[in-house]
């Protein structure tokens, strides 16, 4: 069963969703609507790594993820995934990382499908010259998730 909790961000409110213990998403405000019940508790650890890195004290994620996709779009998740705070890489370079280098588009598709925002670091995903293109959350969002992390834009 589905738990889910609400926490406060720069970005507005974010909306955590588990299941047996794993984060099945991390979503802003408006992109996803709760099926289960709330559950605080149950996502405490989610709440603390998450305010810890928007407050600049955490690099990296060490939480239980049960991300819901195809076999191709989990492999496009765990590839985000390496790429390093305060790095990015362009839809092309995470398609050939996957032994796959005509697939940029559909490196993009999957990105966009990407339901555990922050966490799955998709934000670092930009287009060949560094350019900021495609966010679920918005560009606005990502253009801050950017700067936060170090990155300057182009």
């Amino acid at each position: 069963m589905e738990v889910f909790s609400r926490i406060p961000s720069p970005l507005g409110e974010l909306l955590l969703t588990a299941e047996e213990g794993a984060l099945t998403g991390v979503w802003f405000e408006g992109q996803h609507e709760p099926c289960g019940k709330r559950d605080d508790a149950a996502l405490v650890e989610a709440r603390r790594q998450l305010e810890a890195w928007f407050e600049g004290r955490l690099r990296s994620f060490d939480l239980p993820l049960a991300p819901r996709g195809t076999p191709f779009q989990k492999r496009v998740w765990e590839e985000i995934r390496r790429i390093p705070f305060g790095a990015t890489r362009s839809y092309g370079e995470l398609a050939r990382l996957l032994g796959r280098p005509s697939a940029a588009r559909a490196v993009g598709g999957a990105t966009g499908r990407n339901p555990l925002s922050i966490v799955v670091p998709c934000h670092r995903v930009t287009g060949s010259q560094g350019t900021l293109v495609g966010y679920g959350g918005g560009l606005e969002r990502k253009r801050f998730l950017l700067q936060l992390e170090g990155i300057l834009l182009p």
